[in-house]
């Protein structure tokens, strides 16, 4: 999702960048002050955002100046971090998600390094650390969203299933993300890649007979096709579990009691982002002591409300809006990380195959 930020951090441009080092025990803050002044640059896609005063606060207790390097899009960022494997310009990487991480390993992008903070997250991510490689630092649900004010005008029953969207009572009301440019869009093919097998190009054919849209970003199709966001003419639409709390918290004016949207839970793929030390770094120390904050309980409490996804960490209380708004997937659909990686350029060429493009 184009995450809205509250607070703007400071982004430092820069064409090329990445990687950095080192696996022994965490420096304290006390150790860092003591070697003088240290810079450590944070590379991360462009909708990274957290609390200034949170920055600020991990900046006077570490010693460090934090910044914050925009690589652009998840995908070109991690591009730019296989080019310079091994000759970074930043010191740590976050953002890299799940469908990309594999190529980023496989190209020596990080060094190890396990943060004593790790013990704390959630059972179901403890073991996607990658042999200590990458830390998760959150995740978040693709899944579709309903509009469910044009619904109920329309007198029509919102979809509940995959299947749903494929039948003709939903012609030319959905609209998905090229899956070739946009992160979302990748995410909602591989969940019909998880669910169907190798029966999934029949389900797109399905869905391209029923009048499937296209839209090169999920900006494109949130604020542009859908009824909701941008007064479009198609009530349904691949965003996120967390779309509906982001709907209360960013409304003009007085907010409603409840968002108009809401998630269909069936189908939806789950995306884990990580933050590593990008081999190379000259700073390893300090980009050790970034690992530990990133998975901070102060840090980890303020990503809902600035990124929109869930914390990594088990013992952080979600804000109220998330309690109450955001879907809870129970059972969300996964590939192996290792899949994606050998199989992505085969899946979209067979996607473009099937959708004519």
């Amino acid at each position: 999702m184009k995450r809205i930020p509250t607070v703007t951090v400071a982004l430092i441009a820069t064409s090329m960048f990445v990687l950095a080092a080192c696996s022994s025990d965490s420096p304290s803050s006390e150790e860092t002050a003591a070697s003088g002044p240290v810079t450590v640059q944070l590379l991360t896609h462009d909708s990274f955002a957290l609390s200034e005063d949170v920055i600020a606060d991990f900046e006077a207790s570490s010693g460090i100046t934090l910044e914050v390097v925009s690589g652009g899009d998840a995908g070109s960022m991690v591009a730019g971090a296989i080019l310079a494997a091994g000759a970074p310009t930043a010191d740590v990487m976050f953002g890299v998600d799940n469908t990309l991480v594999t190529r980023t390993l496989d190209e020596g992008v990080f060094e190890p390094y396990t943060s004593p903070e790790s013990s704390a997250l959630r059972p179901e991510l403890a073991d996607q650390t990658f042999e200590g490689r990458v830390t998760p630092i959150d995740f978040g649900d693709v899944c579709i969203n309903i509009d469910d004010t044009w619904f109920a005008a329309e007198g029509i029953a919102a979809p509940t299933t995959l299947e749903d969207l494929a039948n003709p009572t939903y012609k030319d009301l959905l609209v998905v993300q090229d899956p070739g440019t946009s992160s979302p869009g990748l995410a909602f093919l591989l969940s019909t890649v998880s669910r169907y097998g190798d029966a999934w190009p029949d389900y797109w054919q399905r869905l391209r007979d029923n009048g499937v849209k296209v839209s090169g970003s999920w900006s494109d199709a949130y604020y542009g096709d859908f009824t909701f966001g941008g007064g479009g003419d198609r009530p349904i639409v691949v965003s996120y579990a967390t779309s509906p709390p982001a709907e209360i918290v960013y409304a003009e004016g007085e907010p409603p009691a409840r968002p108009s949207t809401s998630v269909m839970t069936d189908g939806c793929y789950r995306q884990i982002e990580y933050a590593g030390i990008l081999a190379g770094t000259d700073q390893p120390a300090a980009a050790q002591q970034v690992i530990d904050w990133l998975l901070s309980p102060e840090v980890q409490a303020d990503i809902p409300l600035n990124m929109f996804v869930f914390p990594a960490r088990q013992d952080i209380p979600l804000p109220a809006v998330f309690t109450e708004f955001a879907a809870q997937v129970d059972s969300a659909e996964q590939l192996p990380a290792e899949f994606v990686a050998e199989n992505v350029g085969d899946l979209l060429a067979k996607w473009g195959s099937v959708m004519g493009r």
